[in-house]
């Protein structure tokens, strides 16, 4: 797939312009259409011997459902191809929360928002993934790019499992 230069959502052609990263359910690409940059992510079905998947892409649909009601900044969903496993997502230019961490350009100020995104989160009984990598900072607005959520568990939350990425106590 990295060496493709085209690829189509619903019968329509996006030139592949890079990889932008792969995680444990897909491989994200910038494209574009001529006018436009989007994110588009491929499903993949690579083992996760930590992570249990069903129907990814309904996974991804539903949780992007839930985390929109309850207004978790997120990429807007432009469009899906079932059949292909492909999603298509506004793209927000700007440095992963990684690149900052790695960078020390992290701020408590955008650890703050990420403990703010949780008080929403956890009242509605969810979690999210994390991972800096997940989050863009633009705009100095922070944005959840993943559409990954799962129901709340202590054990994945951010205080017991992702703040330890975002403070370095743990590498990334």
């Amino acid at each position: 797939m990295t060496d493709c230069k085209e690829i189509s959502v619903n019968g329509k052609n996006y030139r592949v312009i890079k990889l932008l990263g792969k995680g444990k359910g897909g491989y994200s690409y910038l494209v574009t259409d001529g006018s436009q940059q989007y994110t588009l992510k491929q499903i993949h079905h690579e083992p996760c011997d930590y992570y249990k998947f069903g129907d990814k892409m309904a996974a991804e649909l539903d949780s992007y459902q839930k985390l929109s009601a309850v207004g978790i900044p997120l990429p807007g969903l432009i469009g899906f191809d079932t059949g292909n496993e492909r999603i298509l997502k506004e793209f927000i230019p700007g440095d992963t929360a990684a690149e900052l961490i790695k960078r020390g350009e992290m701020t408590d100020e955008l650890i703050s928002r990420v403990w703010d995104m949780c008080k929403i989160l956890y009242q509605a009984g969810l979690n999210i993934d994390y991972y800096p990598t997940n989050f863009i900072v633009c705009g100095g607005k922070l944005v959840y790019i993943d559409y990954e959520c799962n129901d709340y568990s202590p054990e994945w939350d951010f205080g017991n499992w992702g703040v330890k990425f975002w403070t370095g106590e743990e590498p990334i």
